[in-house]
């Protein structure tokens, strides 16, 4: 499944909106019970302001009454930043796929991204 969510990653990634970068990042999200949430990075002139594709999946998800443990997986066409795999870790996401800097699709839980975290609430 994999290789499935990065292809449509792919493809959604078309649709974000990056005028400043036009570094285009799409990310697809999928449930435990096997929805798909899709994804995009939206820039900002106000730069940090802007949002990535995997937190646009995210709150898609969520605001459809997804919560942490109920996502399986994400295919993203970029390495997750940071903050991001925070996101990923709280979201207790097992199977992350991206391509790599070498060009190599990856796949990693997000404990392997951030193995160094703060602790989920209790």
């Amino acid at each position: 499944m994999s290789k499935e969510l990065y292809d449509r990653a792919v493809a959604i990634s078309q649709r974000a909106y990056a005028p400043y970068s036009n570094y285009l990042v799409g990310a697809v999200v999928q449930t435990t019970d096997g929805k798909l949430f899709e994804g995009v990075n939206v820039e900002n002139a106000a730069y940090p302001l802007g949002v990535c594709a995997e937190k646009s999946a995210l709150v898609k998800a969520v605001s459809e009454g997804y919560k942490p443990g109920d996502i399986a997986a994400i295919g993203i066409t970029a390495s997750p930043c940071g903050g991001c795999r925070q996101w990923l870790y709280e979201f207790q996401i097992g199977e992350i796929t991206f391509l790599s800097s070498s060009g190599e699709l990856v796949t990693h839980s997000a404990a392997d991204l951030l193995p160094h975290t703060w602790d989920l609430p209790s």
